[in-house]
């Protein structure tokens, strides 16, 4: 439905008996809302059978997998966030990581039609830029932390309002820069 590096989200079915192999997502939690069937979720080792209608979420770094239990096709929407590729850290029988890049189609991901140099001098200009952005929104923490203590004291919410919209921006301009790095 959507694949984006804040959020992937879909329909996903599945036959009777089938399962999927134990896996987590470094970064993401993912949220599974059952439509169709049963299924038997192993999350972080603990079991549960859940129904249509219920919900279950294996946080990042959860080795998770799921059993489809009956004998009708399974749906359910599920949804990881965030979505930064590689998205699946696949794991073997003995919890061990398994290697992080799998083909792109396996975390649904598009294969570039950029050189590698390319991609890799990308990735070097985004590392740098993200580096700067965090320089400069540390400094405007710096700048606004005292005075934002100051001002709440104060009681003055305004200013602090102000104070704090300036500290977000830092976050925001951040986090845009990293996702802009993970798609690269």
């Amino acid at each position: 439905m959507l694949v984006t590096p804040q959020i992937r989200c879909r329909f996903l079915s599945m036959a009777p008996g089938e399962s999927a192999q134990l896996h987590s997502h470094d970064l993401g939690h993912e949220i599974f809302l059952i439509l169709q069937v049963k299924i038997r979720f192993d999350i972080a080792g603990e079991q549960a059978v859940l129904e249509a209608g219920q919900m279950c979420i294996a946080r990042s770094d959860e080795p998770h997998k799921v059993e489809i239990l009956g004998e009708e096709q399974m749906i359910m929407y599920l949804s990881v966030t965030p979505h930064i590729a590689p998205t699946h850290t696949m794991l073997g029988e003995a919890g061990q990581r398994l290697p992080l890049f799998a083909p792109p189609e396996s975390y649904e991901a598009t294969s570039s039609a950029r050189s590698v140099e390319e991609l890799l001098d990308d990735l070097h200009d985004a590392s740098q830029k993200l580096a700067e952005t965090t320089r400069r929104a540390a400094e405007q923490q710096r700048l606004c932390s005292e005075p934002l203590k100051n001002v709440l004291a104060s009681g003055d919410t305004d200013k602090a309002r102000d104070l704090r919209d300036q500290l977000w921006q830092g976050v925001y301009e951040t986090f845009t820069q990293v996702y802009e790095m993970s798609d690269i």
